[in-house]
């Protein structure tokens, strides 16, 4: 996992021409944004360098986009109490779901350097725990992964969702109104969701997606994949090499990474405590 923010050539060259992150410019749109939240009292926000540039990169720059983004991500962590707030890792609940591995990042990232990140739709079992609590276990592993995986913000996220297991319980929990908050998540995220693959998925599938696609834009529904059942169109876009041997790879399992996961929560349980202050003052403005 890339813990470093030092960038290559490669990694500068790639930003300045898919993301507009040019030298010179880019400075002046940092203290443009910096200045502009430290000007909102409303937003309570972190400042730092590579926050902003997150939601910049996540913008192509566009500072009025990373703006509303900026807003939009820290209005849902005042909306959503039940996802953002009491994020402590040594709660049972959250202990139990650590332990099932709900979402799990790939240690190593895919052929065009972006962070896989594997949502285990049905490791939980929908009688027993919360949706809000599953959500909430995955944001602060998936919130944990983006800040240390730097190369992220420039290339992205794929989304490979693991439906194996599925019962109609797991589709019951998805409601029409989670379905929207839960796009909302993505698309105010600072890092961008570059595929949404869905992998050991049941037949009626797209009964769900469809719910899923009414509250998309038309850019996030192009990124939506379903995968042959035999996962052999999986291999064929994300190679064998960094996949857990439970989607037909050869990079560790799912045992190990939920060891790795949990522990890595469990050790910034403080960074989780200061997290939870950042969010929009006044909800709703």
């Amino acid at each position: 996992m890339t813990t470093t923010s030092e960038l290559t050539q490669e990694h500068r060259d790639f930003a300045a021409v898919h993301l507009n992150e040019i030298p010179g410019e880019r400075e002046k749109k940092i203290e443009e944004l910096r200045s502009w939240l430290i000007g909102h009292d409303e937003i309570h926000s972190r400042t730092d360098e590579f926050f902003i540039v997150r939601f910049l990169r996540g913008s192509k720059f566009d500072v009025e986009r990373a703006k509303q983004k900026l807003r939009l991500f820290h209005e849902q962590r005042s909306l959503l109490p039940e996802w953002f707030s009491n994020r402590d890792p040594h709660l049972p609940e959250i202990q139990e779901l650590l332990e099932l591995g709900v979402l799990l990042p790939l240690r190593k990232v895919d052929e065009d350097g972006r962070l896989v990140v594997v949502i285990r739709v049905a490791a939980h079992d929908p009688r027993k725990h919360k949706q809000s609590d599953v959500l909430k276990a995955g944001m602060m592993v998936l919130d944990l992964a983006a800040r240390e995986h730097v190369h992220s913000s420039i290339y992205g996220i794929v989304a490979l969702h693991d439906m194996a297991g599925v019962q109609l319980a797991h589709a019951l929990q998805v409601t029409p109104t989670v379905v929207k908050r839960l796009v909302g998540a993505w698309q105010s995220y600072p890092n961008r969701v570059r595929s949404l693959d869905y992998v050991n998925a049941p037949a009626h599938v797209n009964v769900v997606l469809n719910i899923f696609r009414q509250f998309m834009t038309k850019k996030l529904k192009d990124r939506i994949h379903v995968h042959t059942s035999d996962g052999k169109s999986l291999l064929k876009k994300i190679t064998p090499s960094i996949l857990p041997a439970e989607l037909g790879g050869t990079d560790s399992n799912y045992e190990t990474l939920k060891k790795y996961w949990k522990q890595q929560v469990e050790e910034n349980k403080q960074w989780f405590v200061e997290d939870e202050k950042y969010k929009l003052k006044t909800a709703g403005i």
